[in-house]
């Protein structure tokens, strides 16, 4: 719609209305460059899910002389962004001046073809696994998506080829992957991943906690911090932002960090809608939701899954942190790394 001015009395009240009466253009995919192609695969596996067409976009950095050389086979770089980066950040990152071009092309950069996953999604970002509520991306990224761009782009196609990174969401994403499929692919290296073990979402233990928004002593539990320690935001402001974006006002359709992680981890309920891991508007943690979430905790599924698992992942994981993260990831990837040790005891 068109802007409005509109004046809020809140001693009056009243409905604001806005008429809907504009719509945007039919997508259009960026123009290919000589180092740059965009993809927009439908889904099969992701449309059954959804009812109705659903696409796969992404985008592709073809290696130095990769049009020079028609026989040369390439393994296969997946790169996942962080929080709702889109697959454009491609092309973004092969702009003239751009550090990563100027690695990416240097004579004596490892030649790869590079894949570059989208973040978005119906529930905000799909975090690329196979979900209740984002339907099965997992899945989709594996049989449909990475057979179709190594088949165009002259890919080895084997395990042994195929290497994950990203930082943050991607540093999760590209961890999650190589962790639930570990024969798929030959490593991740990961950066400063979003929580792989719950009992540290950031400061919050759900199995434990009682609550999100405020720790055992009644103090408002921090979310973000500034380089010198100072909190930046609580779980309480920025869930109550979320709620604001969120229909119902509940972060559960902000398409936000928490309303995407609540949608990647939480069952489906009745209604089709994601079952809420805390009260949007307390901070109370629901045990049975808590409980569920299970199936997406790293370190759990590794734990159970060990004797199968643990053998195919030999040195196949690299993992790198700050040791005072701005939203405290950092605690996520200390507590998994008994996982071996208690395994094997």
């Amino acid at each position: 719609s068109p802007p409005t001015r509109v004046r809020v009395d809140p001693a009056r009240g009243g409905m604001v209305r806005v008429i809907l009466d504009r719509r945007l253009p039919e997508e259009t995919l960026p123009p290919d460059t000589e180092s740059v192609r965009y993809v927009k695969l439908h889904s099969e596996r992701l449309s059954a899910f959804w009812g109705r067409p659903m696409f796969l976009r992404a985008g592709i950095v073809l290696p130095k002389g990769w049009a020079d050389e028609p026989t040369r086979r390439y393994p296969l770089l997946v790169t996942i962004g962080g929080f709702g980066t889109r697959f454009t950040a491609a092309g973004h990152s092969m702009e003239e001046g751009h550090n990563f071009r100027t690695a990416w092309l240097a004579d004596g950069a490892p030649r790869f073809v590079r894949l570059q996953l989208d973040g978005a999604g119906p529930l905000g970002d799909p975090y690329q696994v196979d979900s209740a509520n984002h339907g099965p991306y997992g899945e989709a990224l594996v049989r449909e998506l990475i057979p179709h761009v190594e088949a165009a782009y002259r890919c080895l196609g084997q395990p042994h080829a195929r290497v994950l990174t990203g930082g943050s969401t991607g540093g999760w994403v590209s961890l999650g992957l190589q962790v639930l499929y570990p024969e798929f692919f030959g490593g991740c290296w990961s950066g400063y991943p979003d929580p792989p073990d719950f009992r540290a979402l950031q400061l919050v233990n759900i199995y434990r906690d009682a609550n999100a928004f405020t720790n055992e002593w009644g103090f408002e539990r921090p979310c973000a911090r500034a380089a010198d320690g100072d909190t930046e935001f609580t779980m309480r402001h920025e869930t109550q932002l979320e709620n604001v974006l969120g229909a119902g006002n509940s972060f559960r359709f902000s398409g936000g960090q928490w309303g995407s992680w609540n949608a990647t981890y939480s069952p489906r309920l009745p209604s089709g809608s994601p079952a809420v891991i805390w009260d949007p508007r307390t901070g109370a943690i629901h045990p049975t939701v808590a409980t569920a979430w299970q199936s997406f905790d790293l370190r759990l599924h590794l734990e159970a899954n060990w004797n199968r698992v643990g053998p195919a992942l030999k040195g196949k994981i690299r993992i790198w942190m700050g040791d005072a993260d701005t939203y405290f990831l950092d605690g996520g990837t200390r507590l998994p790394q008994g996982v071996r040790r208690r395994q094997n005891s």
